[in-house]
């Protein structure tokens, strides 16, 4: 099930992408660009070198989960599941629209691919815990993967969830966090602080793992040192720049859920060439 890519290979699929995210949400008219851009690169490689999944059989028991629990980012989800070959690159074309698989938060029940339905902020985590704890107690050996967003962790329930992966020493969850820094209307600093990130998993009692959020090699070598841990969970702080890749979306709240028009598709997509 597990067919891994090069790195060349995975940043040529980032770009691809990317401009899959851009003409999605625009021919939606709404959407969430900022930090699906912002996650390109985790999900690449999750998809396409780390997790063992196989889109010929999407319930494949022994595959790998993975939880969106930032769910607004699904134009991202799906490009890759596409990409994957969980679906026609076609179907692309109908996100958001009615009756459409690709709703504008993931929806397990219409689209092969997702382990769950997502969109609250904050449950994706008690969700990954839940399988890793069947995991154990069916003797799989399949690894749950849940990415959270920084302003995700303003939610209380996430560190009820870290608690609890760490009481249980659930060494098969590993969390990604999207540390971008900017969330619906301003900078996570100034609506509510979260730092220091990494420190405040460690006291949890989480194996902390640092990297840069866009580089393909800093990932794969993040995801193989959470796969090497044993006796507790890892998380992943990755750190990424919303928008990434276009320049007038980058770092940027305005572009957290809003649909470029025809002029500014057209230069983002000259941008990423």
């Amino acid at each position: 099930m597990k067919k891994t890519q090069t790195e060349q290979e995975l940043k040529a699929l980032c770009r691809t992408l990317r401009k899959d995210i851009l003409n999605m949400i625009h021919k939606a008219g709404s959407g969430h660009p900022g930090g699906s851009l912002s996650s390109v690169e985790i999900l690449t490689v999750l998809y396409n070198h780390v997790m063992r999944v196989d889109p010929e059989n999407p319930n494949d028991p022994k595959r790998d989960r993975m939880i969106l629990s930032k769910g607004h980012i699904a134009p991202i989800l799906y490009a890759v599941l596409a990409r994957k070959g969980y679906f026609g690159i076609e179907i692309l074309d109908t996100l958001r629209k009615l009756g459409s698989p690709l709703q504008g938060h993931p929806y397990a029940a219409k689209l092969p691919g997702l382990d769950c339905s997502s969109g609250s902020l904050g449950q994706g985590l008690s969700i990954a815990n839940g399988l890793a704890i069947a995991a154990r107690k069916t003797g799989a050996d399949y690894r749950t993967y849940c990415l959270l967003g920084d302003g995700e962790l303003q939610e209380g329930q996430v560190w009820e969830a870290a608690m609890t992966a760490a009481h249980y020493n659930l060494d098969n969850v590993c969390a990604i966090v999207d540390y971008n820094g900017v969330q619906l209307d301003g900078t996570t600093k100034d609506i509510m602080n979260i730092d220091p990130v990494a420190d405040k998993w460690r006291t949890f009692n989480w194996n902390v793992v640092e990297c840069d959020g866009h580089e393909v090699s800093d990932l794969i070598d993040a995801f193989e040192q959470a796969e090497k841990c044993k006796g507790k969970p890892t998380v992943i702080v990755a750190r990424c720049i919303k928008g990434k890749g276009v320049s007038f979306m980058e770092n940027q709240a305005a572009w957290h859920g809003a649909a470029p028009n025809a002029e500014q598709l057209a230069q983002a997509l000259s941008e990423l060439e």
